[in-house]
């Protein structure tokens, strides 16, 4: 039997690299790349080997080299000239380590530089992260000035915005401020989804929110989506539930005095709805105690939607008063809201906060048979332009609505046309009713 031919150097080097046909071959092609880049001849690019060859090459039956291409790129991916990968290996069964040729050096760092180029171009403009910043500012502090619908088209538009320069940029620093910026506007958008009588989309808003503000442990961003699902939570007739999120997002870290005000007010309201009226009073002088007087850069620093102004307090805690049939402590409570409204200029008085302050009034002096003063109190709100009449206040008066059919006002005339400006005023809304949420499940 004849003896096998000794493997050649390259039958060695294919084995220590434990290398496949397939491996072999994908290798075979980036370099084919690397030395048509060398040797600025494209055609090169694209060469490769077959299945076939490559055995007639493991198995030493070569009588003359290959034809160029393959020399130049066997050299470049062994190191060694090519006649020597095609006759048997030294003995020494440690091959020498190959020479790096200049141009390898040379290539090696045009690679480097260009993956650092593409890099540096997955970033934004520092005055983009300026712009976006200014609008989510802008979009909370003016919430009370705008028209919902508009609202809606601003935090959507600004939501998109900041979504796609995500795609964009790699930068951590840039990321993190996306991603609060981003669920800033979510939770933007869950506040205008409720006030236009849309639920199921202000819960998934705020579940939104929440999910950004984990991607950057951002606490009082996760603390106000929570709160935020609290009180949807109860419009959906789970109170227990309301009261689980209130308390989870009472625990996060970085809060500030008005975060833990507006916490304790969703609170209130949750245990009213409960039917815990000791724990509803306690909640509603926690909401008016704030433990420190610590600030975050969300309720805070930016305010507005974010933050819970003294009058949006006090109608809160109207509202939860009346949950709990305490007529004199809804009376004081809405009362106090409508006077600090009054002492702002005309064109700053939040006409949301206004009217369902006004309502809960009315609703007070109703639980009293005070007619007269429930129709005083209503007067103001039917002047109110459709595009303003938000969920809560529709709910509010379908409350008031309610109250007029008790025995109490079955024959006055008076209730009889109050009942029917009520109904006429939500039947031209742009909002909605939330349908089958309980009265007086509603938002702080």
């Amino acid at each position: 039997m004849a003896p096998q031919p000794a493997p050649t150097l390259l039958r060695r080097l294919v084995d220590e690299a434990h290398q496949t046909y397939a491996s072999f071959v994908r290798d075979y092609q980036e370099a084919a790349r690397k030395v048509a880049d060398a040797r600025g001849d494209r055609s090169i690019a694209t060469a490769t080997v077959s299945e076939i060859t490559f055995r007639r090459w493991m198995r030493g039956k070569v009588q003359t080299l290959p034809q160029q291409p393959a020399p130049w790129i066997l050299e470049h991916m062994y190191g060694f000239p090519a006649r020597a990968l095609f006759e048997p290996a030294p003995e020494d069964a440690t091959p020498a380590i190959p020479a790096i040729e200049e141009s390898e050096l040379a290539m090696t760092a045009r690679d480097a530089a260009a993956h650092a180029e593409d890099a540096a171009s997955l970033t934004v403009p520092d005055i983009t992260l300026d712009r976006l910043r200014d609008s989510i500012l802008d979009i909370a502090r003016t919430y009370t000035s705008t028209t919902p619908p508009e609202v809606y088209r601003k935090a959507k538009g600004l939501l998109l915005d900041t979504q796609e320069k995500l795609d964009r940029t790699q930068v951590p620093r840039q990321r993190e401020d996306l991603y609060l910026i981003a669920g800033q506007a979510a939770a933007v958008l869950s506040s205008v989804c409720f006030d236009l009588g849309a639920l199921q989309p202000a819960v998934q808003h705020s579940r939104t929110a929440i999910l950004y503000g984990q991607v950057i442990e951002h606490g009082p961003l996760q603390a106000y989506a929570h709160g935020a699902l609290a009180f949807l939570a109860y419009w959906s007739s789970r109170p227990a539930a309301a009261l689980n999120l209130v308390h989870t997002a009472q625990h996060f870290g970085g809060l500030g005095a008005t975060a833990c005000s507006r916490l304790a007010a969703i609170e209130a309201r949750t245990h009213a709805h409960l039917g815990d009226h000791e724990q509803a009073v306690r909640a509603i002088r926690d909401s008016l105690n704030a433990p420190h007087s610590d600030r975050d850069d969300l309720h805070d620093d930016i305010g507005g939607e974010f933050g819970f102004s003294p009058e949006r307090l006090a109608m809160s805690n109207a509202t939860t008063y009346l949950l709990i049939g305490d007529a004199a402590g809804a009376e004081e409570a809405a009362t106090h809201a409508l006077h600090l409204l009054d002492q702002r200029d005309a064109g700053t008085r939040p006409l949301l906060i206004s009217s369902q302050a006004a309502i809960d009034l009315a609703r007070a002096l109703l639980l009293r048979q005070e007619l007269d003063g429930a129709c005083e109190a209503l007067e103001p709100v039917f002047g109110v332009p459709r595009d303003w009449r938000g969920a809560g206040v529709l709910e509010r008066l379908a409350a008031a609505r309610a109250q007029l059919t008790r025995p109490a006002f079955r024959n006055a005339a008076k209730a009889a046309e109050l009942g029917e400006r009520i109904e006429e005023f939500a039947a031209s809304s742009v909002s909605r009713n939330l349908g089958d949420s309980t009265p007086l499940a509603l938002e702080p």
